[in-house]
């Protein structure tokens, strides 16, 4: 039984590294982003009570997360194993996911977290492009389109996201660090945080990844 937790800054990678460690190992993938659009589109109890913060620009709150998250994990097809990708955010998150782990009897493995400089980071997302039409993402550096500021699919012009700008994303690093630290420290104390390289390719660093998952 593999049970993985992957953590990472805003254009790590880790939605990557967390597809292909899932297809390697066989095992299911889960973010909340997924789990919070399958209950809404679903229109589930909880579906429905998220949608409503989401229409109303809050967030939806730490108890209504923990609530999929626990639904999503009673679900059988879990059998071989998953890996939560990018949750929990927060200690208290994590706190809750450690309840919810004692009350089903499973436990997490391993949590992964990849490592990359700042600026790195900045250098990667304010190279994001985003076609308008079909929602295809470009990137200067890794995914240039064939023409510059074109999309490849349909010829629409492509556009840079409001989160993409540099203050935008200096913001977001500055905010995970913040809520990203005290998380670190209570999976070190229990002695199940790995630290990966983010340097490199996607092959190289998804390399690392399967041999901490499999070591």
């Amino acid at each position: 039984m593999k049970r993985f937790i992957l953590l990472g800054a805003p254009g790590s990678g880790k939605g990557t590294q967390a597809r292909v460690l899932a297809e390697h190992m066989k095992i299911a993938r889960f973010s909340t982003g997924d789990i919070l659009r399958e209950e809404v589109k679903n229109q589930t109890e909880l579906g429905v009570k998220a949608k409503a913060y989401m229409d109303a620009g809050k967030l939806v709150p730490d108890k209504l997360i923990l609530d999929m998250i626990k639904g999503t994990l009673q679900q059988l097809e879990l059998a071989d194993g998953f890996i939560l990708d990018g949750f929990p955010r927060t200690v208290p998150q994590a706190e809750g996911l450690s309840e919810i782990a004692a009350q089903l009897s499973i436990s997490i493995d391993k949590v992964f977290k990849i490592n990359i400089n700042d600026e790195e980071v900045v250098k990667r997302l304010t190279a994001r492009s985003t076609c308008p039409q079909c929602g295809e993402i470009y990137n200067d550096i890794t995914k240039p389109p064939k023409t510059a500021g074109i999309c490849d699919k349909d010829g629409a012009q492509l556009v840079r996201r409001d989160d993409d700008k540099e203050e935008t994303v200096r913001n977001r690093l500055k905010v995970y660090h913040q809520q990203t630290q005290p998380l670190e420290d209570f999976y070190k104390a229990k002695d199940i945080l790995v630290d990966i390289a983010g340097s490199g390719g996607v092959a190289k660093i998804a390399q690392r990844v399967l041999e901490a998952a499999t070591s």
